[in-house]
């Protein structure tokens, strides 16, 4: 990597179904102790975002007031560890049900969908117009036609029975809103990718899945059932009302929230996630991935199924 020192306390962390997450400490001579992490791409199939562009992501989120890791090198082929990055270490919790269940993140519950909808607006007010290997969306073209085009051809592709699916697909084709806005879309923003303390959240971490889009995007997913991790009541990550999160966008200066439309992200968020943990599934079962990960996240797929079936009724 270029940069002297030697390395301490190195350890593989879990979770990550697209890359590895390894933590260590450089002790540079005569320098104070650096806290690090490595995010290193190893399953290129579920990899959307080249790594330099993710770098250069998380440098110009930083730039525009969003709560992220500073990121410190990309790895080059002479690194000889394929390609990723190294950032800075951040203390805090990244595990969804200590969060929304442990007496320390009790405040912190209390201001995250505020502060969800504040850091969404930054995002979705960066320019990232000279930010290379962004997936783009083409002037003219409905981000969510086009995310429904991808979902079909996926289920098409494998061949499988999902009625549920199905019917999903055709309402979210009867549904579908306009989209007049195409900003940065950070594509998996949600607990279980935020860095909380005490406090509320410290960063926001997994941009992989960043590309162009309608911004409303995010605000459906983060309100996916999924990722409520159990606290069904509270539709905005397990801890807030979808309500709350619109108004604390818009006061931000996001534009276009409000709940119908955060509603059909939901649900197209929902068939979206159904048809990964399909394709997660895939990867293990043909051997093109082995992995337990990723053979449990595919027997979801059938709560997706009642989840959508709960929406769209």
């Amino acid at each position: 990597m270029g940069c002297p020192g030697a390395l301490e306390n190195l350890r593989r962390l879990s979770g990550g179904a697209s890359q590895e997450t390894w933590s260590f400490d450089l002790v540079p001579p005569g320098a104070p102790r650096l806290a690090l992490i490595l995010r290193r791409n190893v399953r290129s199939q579920f990899q959307n975002t080249p790594a330099a562009t993710e770098f250069a992501l998380l440098e110009a989120a930083q730039t525009g007031g969003v709560p992220v890791p500073t990121v410190r090198y990309l790895l080059d082929e002479g690194d000889g560890l394929g390609e990723g990055y190294v950032m800075e270490r951040i203390e805090g919790e990244t595990i969804a049900r200590k969060i929304l269940r442990d007496a320390p993140y009790a405040i912190a519950r209390s201001r995250m969908t505020e502060q969800a909808g504040q850091i969404l607006a930054r995002i979705h007010s960066l320019d990232v117009s000279a930010i290379a290997g962004l997936p783009p969306c083409e002037a003219g073209v409905s981000p969510a036609a086009r995310s429904l085009e991808r979902q079909r051809m996926v289920i098409d592709r494998f061949g499988e029975p999902h009625p549920t699916f199905e019917l999903a697909l055709r309402w979210l084709e009867d549904e579908m809103p306009e989209s007049p806005d195409h900003t940065l879309v950070h594509g998996d923003f949600r607990n279980g990718n935020f860095i909380v303390g005490p406090e509320g959240i410290r960063a926001v971490l997994d941009w992989e899945l960043s590309h162009v889009g309608d911004p409303i995007e995010d605000l459906g997913w983060l309100c996916v059932r999924s990722w409520r991790f159990g606290v069904v009541d509270k539709a905005v990550g397990g801890f807030g009302r979808i309500e709350d999160l619109c108004a604390a966008y818009e006061a931000a200066g996001g534009r276009g929230a409000n709940p119908e439309r955060v509603r059909y992200w939901m649900v197209l968020g929902t068939l979206r996630w159904g048809v990964i943990c399909q394709v997660q599934a895939f990867a293990h079962r043909s051997g093109m991935s082995r992995s337990v990960e990723l053979a449990a996240i595919g027997r979801r797929v059938c709560e997706t199924e009642w989840d959508l079936l709960d929406l769209i009724a």
